[in-house]
């Protein structure tokens, strides 16, 4: 543990993350962000104000006080939310647009792929699907999916 950090984080009446800095100087609406959301999420955090200005830099969570880390922790998951596909279960076919029903760590769910460049290489093997309505899936290992799966994935990669 390091030294304890020269602000302070508490939530207003709204719930709202609000910001103290060792001047006084009082920042409302402060959002915690990853640096590296995918390679190394468990390291590099900045807090910044509405306007994405950064106000500190926290390298890992285990650096703040351990009330703190609740209320982090729950800042993180209010803006994150990108499920993580453990298995392809069916595609509707191999043109897009093409609905997918796949195996998340949320549960079943059915989305639609508008296209082939939906599907984003990351740092090898993980893959980042974004359907039609925005929201991310998160492949952290294609070599580990089932063989059902990584046959579908493979006919759009």
């Amino acid at each position: 543990m390091s030294a304890a950090p020269d602000y302070r984080l508490h939530r207003n009446a709204f719930g709202r993350l609000v910001f103290t800095a060792a001047d006084g100087a009082v920042c409302e609406g402060v959002a915690l962000v990853r640096a590296f959301p995918i390679s190394a999420a468990d390291a590099g955090f900045a807090l910044v104000d509405p306007y994405g200005h950064e106000l500190a830099w926290i390298d890992r969570l285990d650096d703040v006080p351990e009330a703190w880390r609740t209320l982090l922790a729950e800042e993180l998951a209010s803006r994150e939310f990108m499920p993580v596909i453990a298995q392809i279960v069916a595609v509707s076919g191999y043109a897009t647009p093409c609905v997918w029903t796949v195996e998340t760590d949320h549960g079943r769910t059915d989305f639609i792929l508008k296209g082939e460049e939906d599907i984003r290489r990351l740092a090898p093997p993980a893959l980042m699907i974004a359907d039609s309505h925005g929201i991310h899936y998160l492949i952290r290992d294609r070599n580990a999916l089932d063989a059902h799966s990584r046959k579908i994935l493979d006919r759009f990669l």
